[in-house]
């Protein structure tokens, strides 16, 4: 007799993909029937479905041209424009690798990654060439192709459409996303094709809702796990349009594609994090509800705060759904859903995956009680690439440490309460930063928040807070005393913060997640 075989994933919510499998194709058949539909709107163009076949298959042909072969690396360091889908999914198809790119690092960051992931070629906006160019002179590897705009449209022009997709299969290598690098050089992180089929099938369908007549406008960045599923995956899955923008997702600029033009398609569903949705209800250009389409909005990246959740909410008319996911895990996998948000909680997990809060010791930590966040589900990445001891720290059998610490509630809700490396004991008990940024936020004057930990005269751990007003004039060491009070009022006493400091903006990634470690840096040279 044979054992049973082990249940590496919870029940699946949908039908798993077939064994021999390529997403770029998958999606390329999913949409043959919509040739003459609108798949994307970026800043200069547009592009129907079938000429977005037409496109990505011709790249397919084109990587076979400059003999990048099957495996090999490609860097893709582009804006958002219509050519970042049409690469991408041509790089699937052909069995090549895509490495997607933050735009906003720096030669150095770019260096390191030739180096990492040797890719033979970079696809690269015009904008950004001299910074790539520059990180060559210092990389140990050396690319054979950087391919700008106009070489990319001639490459385009002068291949017939490839006529088979590679047959690649479920747990073939995909892609990579290189994650943020905030504390160390940035992380090869490994992708197949079949984790983006199970993010739209287990999330973007089911929990985000997405629909052919849906227009998805995401400000998070396709180069980013987050901004790869809204602007990507969820679309294209269900059949659906999408606005790109290329430039950097001010309030403005948000708003800008919100409202359309008189020709252009507002969205239906709009996909932000935290930061930017406080910013735009700060914004005195915030449109009306009757300026905007909306019927959904999603938020993730940082826990968003339930006073911004709830005035974001009655302004446009339609419900945020919060939630967590990550680079490793592809997208989010902990999330409310329609008609059961509760605002100031992560939701409950999303069917297909199973988390578990495990304290300081491995054990299940019990209801109430913070713990590490640990989640399983098919869309985990593979490892991150040639990084052995970061990659077993992470991926501990099927199950995926997020390094994010939470609290469940009786009733299974999640709420956040900060990264592992960020949390405090103070006074013996544990203190999530978030929890006293997000009292702070509920004052009408504070605009963000960010909070550590400083010792005291005698060398004991207090909170403190940085503090971004709306209007910096409002700072005195009178309204510092009444915020203090003000988050007395909200939270137990030992919470509030002892120290307070107004300052001008908060250091931040490029997804917008505050960096407490640099403020705790420059608390240590202050002090």
């Amino acid at each position: 007799h044979y054992p049973a075989p082990v249940r590496m994933f919870p029940a699946m919510a949908a039908n798993p993909p077939p064994a021999q499998f390529n997403f770029a194709r998958h999606l390329l058949e999913v949409n043959a029937a919509r040739a003459s539909k609108l798949a994307y709107r970026d800043d200069e163009r547009d592009l129907t479905y079938g000429a977005l076949d037409q496109r990505v298959r011709r790249f397919a042909a084109a990587l076979g041209a400059l003999d990048i072969r099957r495996e090999e690396r490609v860097l893709l360091l582009m804006h958002d424009t219509i050519d970042w889908p049409v690469a991408f999914l041509g790089c699937l198809y052909s069995g090549v690798i895509p490495v997607a790119l933050n735009t906003l690092l720096t030669a150095d960051d770019y260096a390191y990654v030739l180096a990492h992931s040797r890719a033979q070629a970079a696809f690269v906006s015009s904008t950004l060439a001299p910074v790539l160019k520059q990180a060559m002179n210092g990389a140990s590897h050396e690319l054979k192709h950087i391919v700008e705009p106009a070489e990319f449209a001639a490459l385009l022009s002068q291949q017939p459409p490839a006529k088979a997709a590679e047959p690649t299969s479920c747990d073939d290598i995909g892609f990579w996303l290189y994650s943020s690098g905030s504390t160390g050089k940035p992380k090869g992180t490994v992708h197949t094709h079949a984790n983006l089929y199970w993010t739209a099938e287990l999330y973007g369908k089911p929990i985000m809702g997405v629909r052919e007549d849906d227009v998805v406008f995401s400000a998070a960045k396709l180069f980013f796990a987050y901004g790869l599923g809204n602007a990507l995956t969820f679309p294209l899955s269900a059949g659906a349009s999408a606005v790109l923008m290329a430039e950097r997702p001010t309030p403005q600029a948000v708003f800008k594609r919100l409202t359309g033009g008189s020709n252009e398609p507002r969205p239906t569903i709009f996909c932000g994090v935290p930061t930017l949705y406080a910013a735009m209800l700060a914004s005195p250009d915030l449109p009306a509800r009757s300026q905007v389409s909306l019927r959904l909005a999603i938020s993730a990246g940082e826990a968003l705060p339930k006073d911004i959740a709830e005035r974001f909410s009655a302004h446009f008319g339609c419900e945020v759904l919060d939630g967590i996911g990550s680079t490793e895990m592809l997208h989010i996998f902990l999330s409310n859903r329609a008609g059961q948000v509760r605002y100031g909680t992560t939701g409950k997990p999303v069917p297909g995956y199973e988390i578990e809060l495990r304290d300081e010791h491995g054990n299940l930590a019990g209801d109430d009680a913070i713990g590490d966040l640990y989640v399983k589900g098919p869309s985990a990445a593979l490892m991150y690439w040639a990084s052995r001891e970061k990659s077993c720290a992470t991926f501990v059998g099927a199950w995926t440490k997020s390094g994010d610490k939470y609290v469940r509630s009786r009733d299974g809700y999640f709420t956040y309460a900060g990264r592992g490396d960020d949390m405090l004991r103070v006074s013996g008990q544990y203190v999530s930063p978030f929890e006293v940024e997000a009292a702070l936020m509920e004052h009408p004057a504070v605009l963000e928040a960010a909070v550590i930990g400083k010792a005291d005269a005698d060398g004991l751990t207090k909170t403190k807070a940085f503090v971004v007003l709306k209007d910096a004039r409002t700072a005195s060491a009178a309204f510092e005393d009444e915020l203090k009070a003000f988050v007395k009022g909200k939270l137990a006493l030992h919470k509030y913060p002892r120290f307070l400091e107004f300052v001008a903006e908060l250091p931040k990634t490029a997804t917008g997640k505050i960096q407490r470690f640099r403020l705790r840096e420059k608390e240590a040279a202050v002090g």
